[in-house]
């Protein structure tokens, strides 16, 4: 089975022998066809949602939190991360007493402590599974899939755009 970038290269590969092996009859023509087919090949490369570093699938647009009990009521402890690039700590604020499915008000920040977003968080429980909403002035801006661990919820998420 071909995968879709090699195809891609060896289609390149042979498009760019054509161009630089044989004759085209005008001077000008070859040249401006190797410039249109390298900043084609330069775009691929960069905008491809299925580029591939070292053969791998490049990972976007995937998270995960932990959400642990804090020793105050409502509150759950947070450790998030986004990609392999951002991660750090969070609170999560204004929910239930007991268990985690609830409405709550999430801070979440860098590991330098800086910043980083903020939202309206709900989390619903359904059989064993957990479903998590992430809202801004009342729009989703994430969700993600979630279920109990032994030291808390840990949910999966993805951004709904990007």
């Amino acid at each position: 089975m071909h995968r879709p970038v090699e195809t891609a290269t060896q289609s390149c590969r042979w498009f760019w022998l054509r161009i630089t092996e044989e004759e085209w009859g005008d001077d000008m023509i070859r040249p401006i066809f190797a410039a249109i087919f390298l900043a084609s090949l330069f775009l691929i490369q960069t905008l491809s949602p299925t580029a591939m570093a070292d053969g791998k699938p490049e990972i976007t647009n995937i998270g995960f939190v932990l959400y642990t009990k804090s020793h105050a009521s409502g509150t759950l402890n947070a450790r998030w991360m986004l990609t392999d690039k951002y991660k750090g700590p969070g609170i999560a604020t204004g929910g239930p007493e007991e268990g985690f499915a609830g409405e709550y008000h999430v801070r979440y920040f860098y590991e330098s402590g800086e910043f980083s977003d903020e939202y309206d968080l709900i989390i619903e429980k359904a059989g064993d599974v957990y479903r998590a909403f992430w809202l801004v002035d009342g729009e989703t801006l994430a969700i993600g899939v979630g279920m109990e661990v032994e030291n808390g919820l840990a949910v999966g998420w993805r951004r709904v755009t990007e």
